[in-house]
Formats: C-alpha cells, sequence, structure tokens
C-alpha cells in the first residue's frame, strides 16, 4: 500500500474535506466480486471498532477551534467510551458541581441517517456546520479541538498569522503534536506515501500549518507534502484585506519551498459561469464548488490503475511546485468530448489554458503566461472521443522529449468515473442534465509565469506594509521564488533540496 495522511486546519478545510470524505465514502462496493476503481486503503484505515467489529475510517486529524464542530463528538457508535463515566471517581470526595454547555440539537439530516432513513434535501439555511452534511464516522483520534480560541470570536479572532505560530508552539511544547497526533496513523501505514495538508492561508491557520509542515518536514524527509492553502475569495474592507495578503505572503515564502505541491485555492472565486447555481454567502456551497474540482485532479493518486502521479507534479526538473487549480464541468455526458474542444478553443496544442473556473489567480490573464507543467484530469469523458489520451509508450521518455523540445510537461489521465452528486452535496448547483449519472469534469493542475505576477503583488504588500525587521526576509525570499516563474529564467537552486 501507498498510504496519505491528511490534516484538516480549520473551518475552510473542513468544510471542503467533509465534501470529500463523503464522496471517498461513496466508492465503496459492498457486493462480492465488485470491486471499486478506487484504493481506499490510500486515504483510509483499517481498524476495530467498541464490539470488535471491522471498521474503516478516514486517515486524518481534524483540527479546528472551541464551538466549530457542531454536533460531531469525539466518540460516535464505532468507537464509543469504553471507560466508566461514573462522577466522583476521582480523589475528590467533595460534592461535585457539573457545568456543561448547551448541547447543540442535531440536525435532521444527521438524524435520518443515524436511523437509516431518507435524507431530507439540505439547503444553506440548514448546514450551520461542516459537521451537518457528514456521512462517515471518524476515528476519536482524528478529533482534535483547540480551546484556546473560540470560533467567530471578537475579542480573540484568530485571524494574524503570528497567532497561529504562537499556538503551534505552545501546543507542541505541552504535547509534542507529531507524537500525540500524527505518528500513531503513521505507524499504521505500509508504507507511507505522503502527507495533505489542507488549511488556511491568509489567516491564523497559516501561521499554524508553516510551523506544522516544516516540523513533518524534518520528520518525514523526502515524503510528499502537498499543501492546499484556501483564502478567503469575499471582498472585505481595504485594511482586512491587507492583512489577508500579508498573510498569504508569510504562508507562500514559509510554506511553498517545504512542500512538494503548494496550491493556493480562492474560495470562492470571483468568476463564475452563469450556469451555476451558488449560494456564495454559503460554506457549504463554495467548498463543494472547490472539492468538484479539486477531488478530480487529484483522483490519479487513488486509482488502482496509477501509479506516476507524483512523477508528473513533479515535472522535468521538480522546480516549479505552486500549482494552480481549474476546471471546465462537461454536460453531455461521456460522449461530449466535441463541447469540451469548443470550450477549449479547439487549440491544436495539448496544453490548456481555457477553463471555466480558475480557482487559484482569478482576474489574472493567463493566455501570454508560459506554461512549465500541467497535469489534466478527464473523468466520465470516453477518451477515445479526445485526442489528448496518455501515450501508451513509455512516458518518462516522452516528458523527456517534451524537455529537449523545450515544450511544457504534461501528462493526461481519464477515468470513466463520473463525479458523483451524494445528497450532503448542494441540489442543482452544477449544471448538468443528469443527476443521477454524476458530472463529467475536466480539471487541471498548472504550473506557469502567472506565479510570478502573483508573487509580485505580495512583495509588494510585504514591502509597504511588513515591519522592518522582518522585511528584508519575505520580501528578499519571494522575490526569489519569483524569479523562478518568469518566464526564460532557470536556476538549479532557488529551493532547497528536501
Amino acid at each position: 500500500m501507498h498510504e496519505f495522511i491528511t490534516l484538516q486546519l480549520g473551518q475552510r478545510a473542513n468544510y471542503l474535506l467533509t465534501h470529500f470524505w463523503n464522496i471517498q465514502e461513496s466508492y465503496f462496493t459492498y457486493s462480492e466480486g465488485e470491486e471499486s476503481p478506487i484504493d481506499h486503503d490510500v486515504h483510509f484505515r483499517p481498524g476495530i471498532g467498541a464490539d470488535g467489529s471491522e471498521t474503516f475510517t478516514p486517515r486524518t486529524v481534524i483540527y479546528d477551534l472551541k464551538g466549530a464542530f457542531g454536533t460531531l463528538r469525539k466518540h460516535n457508535a464505532l468507537y464509543e467510551l469504553s471507560e466508566d463515566l461514573v462522577p466522583g471517581q476521582g480523589l475528590w470526595d467533595g460534592k461535585e458541581v457539573i457545568q456543561q454547555q448547551t448541547q447543540i440539537p442535531q440536525s435532521e439530516y444527521q438524524k435520518n441517517l443515524d436511523e437509516g432513513l431518507p435524507a431530507p434535501q439540505l439547503t444553506s439555511e440548514t448546514v450551520r456546520y461542516w459537521s451537518d452534511y457528514n456521512r462517515v464516522f471518524y476515528h476519536p483520534r482524528s478529533i482534535v479541538q483547540l480551546n484556546d480560541y473560540e470560533l467567530n470570536s471578537r475579542t480573540m479572532p484568530f485571524e494574524d498569522w503570528v497567532v497561529g505560530e504562537e499556538l503551534f508552539n505552545d501546543l507542541d511544547k505541552e504535547h509534542d503534536l507529531l507524537d500525540r497526533d500524527v505518528r500513531p496513523f503513521a505507524e499504521e501505514c505500509d508504507q507511507l506515501r505522503g502527507l495533505q495538508v489542507f488549511t488556511g492561508s491568509d489567516d491564523a491557520w497559516g501561521g499554524f500549518a508553516a510551523k506544522y509542515i516544516d516540523r513533518l518536514r524534518d520528520e518525514f524527509g523526502k515524503k510528499s507534502i502537498w499543501t492546499w492553502a484556501i483564502e478567503g475569495g469575499a471582498r472585505v474592507q481595504r485594511h482586512q484585506q491587507i492583512k489577508r495578503d500579508l498573510n498569504k505572503a508569510r504562508s507562500v515564502y514559509d510554506i511553498a519551498s517545504q512542500s512538494s505541491l503548494y496550491t493556493p485555492i480562492i474560495d470562492p472565486p470571483r468568476r463564475l459561469p452563469s450556469t451555476f447555481n451558488l449560494d456564495l454567502g454559503s460554506e457549504w456551497y463554495t467548498s463543494a464548488l472547490i472539492t468538484s474540482a479539486l477531488e478530480t485532479v487529484t483522483l490519479p493518486s487513488r486509482l488502482r490503475r496509477y501509479h506516476d502521479f507524483e512523477a508528473a507534479l513533479a515535472g522535468d526538473d521538480a522546480m516549479h511546485r505552486i500549482f494552480e487549480l481549474q476546471s471546465t464541468i462537461v454536460q453531455g455526458g461521456p460522449d461530449s468530448a466535441k463541447q469540451l474542444d469548443e470550450a477549449q478553443g479547439g487549440t491544436e496544442s495539448k496544453i490548456q489554458t481555457k477553463f471555466d473556473i480558475d480557482f487559484t489567480y482569478d482576474g489574472l490573464e493567463c493566455d501570454n503566461s508560459h506554461i512549465f507543467n500541467q497535469i489534466q484530469v478527464y473523468r466520465g469523458i470516453n477518451p477515445n472521443r479526445v485526442d489528448h489520451s496518455t501515450p501508451t509508450h513509455d512516458i518518462g521518455s516522452v516528458r523527456r522529449q517534451r524537455h529537449y523540445n523545450s515544450e511544457p510537461m504534461l501528462q493526461t489521465f481519464h477515468t470513466p468515473l463520473q463525479f458523483p452528486l451524494l445528497d450532503s452535496f448542494p441540489s442543482g448547483m452544477l449544471p448538468t442534465s443528469m443527476p443521477d449519472a454524476g458530472i463529467s469534469i475536466f480539471a487541471g493542475l498548472t504550473s506557469s509565469s502567472r506565479t510570478a505576477g502573483a508573487l509580485k503583488d505580495l512583495e509588494k504588500v510585504a514591502g509597504r506594509m511588513i515591519e522592518v525587521d522582518e522585511r528584508e526576509a519575505l520580501v528578499n525570499g519571494l522575490g526569489e521564488i519569483r524569479e523562478s516563474y518568469e518566464s526564460g529564467w532557470n536556476s538549479e537552486s532557488d529551493f532547497d533540496d528536501d
């Protein structure tokens, strides 16, 4: 097996990953002799429940603030508390006064799931927390509540990057977070393949993640670390936007060089097709849209037939690690390749720059950008109808030839598996004529010179707003990374070797 461990840091990450785990759970097959195209061992771990039955739960650690988990309990039907909870069994013999917070009422959706009844249709109003639409059980070790800060607190907001750094340092000093939270999952793996980290990047979670990933890199050496850095896309007041940009600048500088993949994700993107039906004020909606692209573009890492996804990410020199996430919803089902070709402009080049949605650099034009590397994933689209099929001969040879010809690195993946529309997914959000069959999606991960433009903007903000003692290191560091994404610039040393 080649397993991944997942870390979920904060509200935006947990909204997104709840959709992700629901989809992974939907791929399980239960009929004898029926095999799923998905290798579940990549992200799920076997275990034994409280009643001795076999369990299969996500190999993930979920961090969030006090009050953010909703009705999700640390222990559930699979792993009930085994210790005796009789009051007064400790050393105190006096009278006890037990104070409990008012319990959050369980949503109708969760009640029906527990009782095995048909689930009611969810809406923005009925989804109060990410746990309200969760369909999977987690191991108790996966649930980690950080009680130092409370969700949406105005007196102690969890917004400044430095606050996240300090929180990690305090918790790590007290508990050693890697030993307590990550190592138990790592020791269960037969052959750990890597870790994927989902985190906010423009708030305090960016600082928390930077310290965490620094520890992960020291501990796991050359293992893959994929960082999905989520940033707010809603318009805010100027002083708030400046704070966000400074947090993003610090996140890129500290995290990108430690990651095998670093992908900024705007939640939500500002430019959406008119055929989409989103409630942009609902994280349930916006995270579902992101999941449709992210789950698609990472699908080859879980498919049984593919084993070279990391090589595709590395490109020709493993130097360009900052990627852009893009996708196109393809209507018409498996035989809609002609529509896809038309949407992409009918270009002869296999590299694509035309997508319905740009989740990373929404607003930065890409027509004149130089592309270093691109990974394309076609799901639910018949590859025989698309002239972009992965070559049957040696892929390494093809990549070397492209490098020799100064062409962008490119690898395509195809699967007939469509994106499933579950009852936990917003109804009618994406355009489709066959909702019961799922959705066909074309998604891409692209490394291009557009990153240089985005980093230049962050450099300007950092140069004006950062304090003097930090300014030089941050601005120079961002400049070094930027130079490696400027078309025609070449170096062997812009990132440290891991």
